[in-house]
């Protein structure tokens, strides 16, 4: 496997060698200090180029990076799914997914200088590399802060703790219908969803000088105490009903601890009386027999 040098030595290498490209800046986790540091870092890298119609036709001009084990091309996606004519005439915009069969991998785009100045830096952290003409405008030193969990305001709390609540019904009635794919792609899409979110914004209320939890939660399990991590664990679940019952209601116990915590901080209700009409009816949908013709034995609580 390249090292980075190796790999930052050829990605300027070829900068300076080719008159078409003007700039060179990168984004990504390779400019965050604070991101932890391994072999499957991707280098997001971006050359900002006087025109790309000449690297379109002619993509040989790639292989000069290393031998290709796999590599996607949004924008040939798009065409091939009808959402584009596939005309690259006066494309301004290109990105090319790379995995090297080494291991390393490069997120590589192409962009006129109109498409840069427009979003630079954007909304993560770049890192100017290469600069020819002095085009890229001057930013601060790259950090984090862009990634930084923000406070919910009422309403987006209020609408997370609904809507967990909500969906977990069509969980239930997922599992008495024996209908495992709409089960689990419910369970993660919606509820679990929202207990993710619930789980930053609690994580982001103990660090008074922000915190990005990073893509997917990725670094919950840095951030969380030992038990809630633990509980977190278990909010996952194979395919047997018996055991993504069980999830769900470690996801419903975890989702009430955090809710109350953030809701205590930030001086919001939180929805009591959801949560406790939820959890009986949950407790008696899986209990409910599979040839059951009716539901019965709820009780609204309106005083919680």
């Amino acid at each position: 496997m390249r090292t980075e040098t190796q790999m930052m030595d050829l990605i300027l290498s070829v900068a300076r060698q080719d008159e078409r490209i003007r700039a060179v800046y990168m984004n990504g986790s390779r400019t965050n200090a604070d991101a932890p540091e391994d072999l499957f870092q991707d280098y997001d890298i971006v050359y900002v180029v006087t025109e790309l119609g000449s690297f379109l036709r002619d993509e040989s001009w790639i292989d000069v990076y290393g031998e290709r084990l796999i590599m996607q091309e949004p924008m040939k996606l798009d065409q091939y799914l009808g959402l584009s004519s596939g005309d690259t005439q006066g494309v301004e915009d290109y990105a090319y997914l790379i995995l090297f069969s080494d291991g390393n991998r490069m997120d590589l785009s192409l962009k006129a200088a109109g498409v840069m100045l427009a979003e630079y830096p954007g909304d993560s952290p770049a890192l100017p590399l290469l600069d020819k003409d002095g085009c890229l405008p001057a930013i601060p030193p790259p950090d984090d802060h862009s990634y930084h969990i923000q406070q919910p305001t009422a309403g987006q709390y209020f609408s997370c703790c609904n809507e967990f609540w909500w969906c977990l019904q069509n969980v239930a009635k997922g599992i008495w219908r024996d209908e495992l794919p709409y089960v689990m792609q419910m369970f993660q899409s919606t509820s679990h969803y929202e207990l993710d979110r619930m789980v930053s914004w609690w994580i982001s209320l103990r660090h008074e000088d922000g915190i990005a939890t990073g893509k997917m939660g990725k670094y919950f399990k840095r951030y969380l105490p030992t038990e809630y991590w633990q509980q977190y664990e278990q909010t996952y679940s194979d395919w047997q009903y018996d055991h993504v019952w069980d999830s769900v209601f470690v996801t419903c116990d975890l989702f009430s601890q955090l809710a109350r915590d953030v809701a205590d901080q930030l001086g919001y209700p939180y929805l009591d009386a959801d949560e406790a009409n939820m959890t009986r009816y949950l407790d008696l949908v899986r209990k409910l027999p599979a040839d059951a013709t009716e539901i019965s034995g709820l009780a609204v609580d309106t005083d919680a």
